[in-house]
């Protein structure tokens, strides 16, 4: 039975007493107060057990509330610094990309460099060859001239 419904049976049971002329005493009737008291007894037991289970419930639940909102800071703490170390790995990554794709670069210039002196020493070389070999084949062609023209007569006089 509800121990506020006991409280409120009590209280009418006071209410119809009778008031004791010049006195604050009143006149009940003592079966149905002590009927009532028995029952409250028997009550109040049940529902302090039925409020220390409702407060044993509530402090587990506090508990699991706690420890659930720990674990979460916990992973969240842990996944923020796997994001930061995870950021601070993609900008060194990037960094030595960068500086390797900046040396390749440098690389490949001096290449070229290097390449276009080598075929400008060889072409330089090619032509000094043709120009020589040019100059030979002039000579030849004109000494065979010289060689084929008629000898004057005059010329062989002297």
């Amino acid at each position: 039975m509800d121990i506020l419904h006991l409280v409120d049976r009590l209280e009418e049971v006071f209410n119809s007493g009778t008031a004791i002329p010049l006195s604050h005493k009143l006149m009940v009737d003592e079966d149905r107060v002590l009927e009532i008291i028995d029952q409250m007894r028997v009550s109040i037991p049940e529902e302090v057990k039925k409020s220390q289970q409702v407060l044993a419930q509530r402090d587990r639940i506090l508990a699991q509330a706690q420890e659930e909102a720990a674990r979460t800071v916990q992973i969240a703490q842990e996944k923020s610094e796997q994001l930061v170390a995870r950021e601070s790995l993609v900008q060194q990554a990037q960094a030595k990309a960068d500086a390797i794709l900046q040396a390749a670069r440098a690389d490949a210039d001096q290449i070229r460099a290097e390449a276009d002196d080598y075929t400008l020493d060889v072409l330089t070389k090619l032509e000094a060859e043709l120009v020589k070999s040019l100059t030979q084949a002039r000579n030849g062609i004109a000494r065979l001239r010289a060689d084929n023209t008629p000898v004057n007569e005059a010329e062989l006089a002297k």
